[in-house]
């Protein structure tokens, strides 16, 4: 389990990434949140259900902190995940939000 100070710093990253990456103008028709789960962090896209009033939520990637370090995952269509081996771990969460966000593959945002 994350410890209340690093959960406290990532929502904070995250809280401003968010800002920043989906302009005002478009908020009701995507917008981006995160999950904790344990020593995890999902990053998610949202957009409005094709039927009914909800959001239907779509995940982008996963950050594990796993032996002090942040590890970037990836999840198939069977809606499993994997470790996304190209990107070293880092004890920096910034610098794997970082990778995401440019995501020069196409593997998170597609």
């Amino acid at each position: 389990m994350l410890d209340s100070f690093t959960k406290k710093r990532i929502e904070k990253i995250l809280s401003t990434y968010i800002e920043v990456k989906v302009p005002k103008q478009v908020r009701n028709q995507i917008r981006l949140s995160y999950k904790f789960r344990g020593n995890s962090v999902t990053l998610n896209e949202e957009r409005p259900a094709y039927i009914g009033d909800g959001w239907t939520e779509m995940p982008i990637a996963q950050f594990r902190f796993e032996e002090h370090k942040w590890k970037i995952y990836w999840r198939d269509s069977k809606k499993k995940w994997h470790f996304v081996d190209d990107f070293a771990p880092q004890d920096d969460f910034e610098k794997q939000l970082e990778i995401v966000d440019n995501d020069s593959r196409g593997m998170f945002w597609g």
